[in-house]
């Protein structure tokens, strides 16, 4: 059995798993001031509530978006189990051709994205990934990673909202009744939920016109489960999508 971990800029994924099934999946708040005893008494105390123990576990491989973190993690994973983790980075195997102007600069949790949902429902195919950014990225009929979009995530695109007016209050992130709203509250709510799934539909239109053909769409993150149910395309969520990906390029390299 492995650790899983995705390090975002908001949050960070924890999971156990091994070939065939995920055993858990929980999210903790990123602190950057925490140290590697700290993280691993966290992990720790994630894993026993979850009925795994150390000793179980043969391995660990780590995507992280927050370089100051990354060893920190790396020494936490260490400390509970005795391995060394594997980063998602320069010299791991992913078997993702990525066709980009600078590869080295795409995010790890792009990479590991892609490979997933390449491997899991095929080309071509857009990802989108819903966490402190919302990243849309194509996967085009030839297999290659080509590259997509960054837009500011939702509850980035709120904090923004709330913060820069005196008279907005912050909301529960649930969509209202009506697109038409006759309040505040409901106007706010069908601005960030609406249109944050009508932002998704139509980037959606246009990377298939780009592309000349339709793709399979297939959402994750942390925020997908609210909006992506209030878009208009077919779109599959997919909450464990990092994880799998996670658990292929370990495989790869093992």
């Amino acid at each position: 059995m492995i650790i899983a971990i995705d390090m975002g800029n908001t949050n960070i994924e924890i999971g156990c798993l091994d070939h065939e099934t995920i055993h858990f999946t929980e999210r903790v708040r990123t602190d950057i001031y925490k140290t590697e005893l700290e993280y691993a008494v966290l992990i720790s105390a994630i894993m026993e509530l979850n009925g795994i123990s150390a000793e179980s576990i043969d391995g660990a491989i780590i995507s992280s978006v927050v370089p100051p973190l990354t060893q920190v993690l790396c020494e936490a994973v260490f400390k509970i189990a005795g391995v060394k983790a594997l980063v998602v980075g320069a010299g791991l195997k992913t078997g993702l051709n990525i066709k980009m102007d600078n590869p080295g600069t795409v995010g790890a949790d792009l990479v590991v994205d892609s490979v997933a949902a390449l491997a899991e429902y095929g080309a071509p195919c857009i990802v989108i990934d819903m966490g402190t950014a919302t990243t849309i990225t194509v996967v085009d009929d030839k297999k290659r990673y080509i590259g997509g979009a960054i837009i500011p995530g939702v509850m980035v695109s709120l904090e923004s909202l709330v913060s820069g007016t005196s008279q907005l209050p912050r909301i529960p992130m649930e969509a209202p009744k009506r697109a038409v709203a006759s309040n505040t509250v409901d106007s706010m709510k069908s601005g960030i939920i609406f249109g944050q799934a009508a932002l998704i539909d139509g980037m959606i239109d246009r990377f298939e016109e780009e592309l000349g053909y339709p793709c399979t769409v297939v959402a994750t993150g942390g925020l997908a489960g609210t909006i992506i149910p209030n878009c208009r395309k077919e779109i599959i969520l997919d909450k464990m999508l990092m994880l799998k990906g996670l658990r292929i390029i370990y495989e790869k390299n093992r």
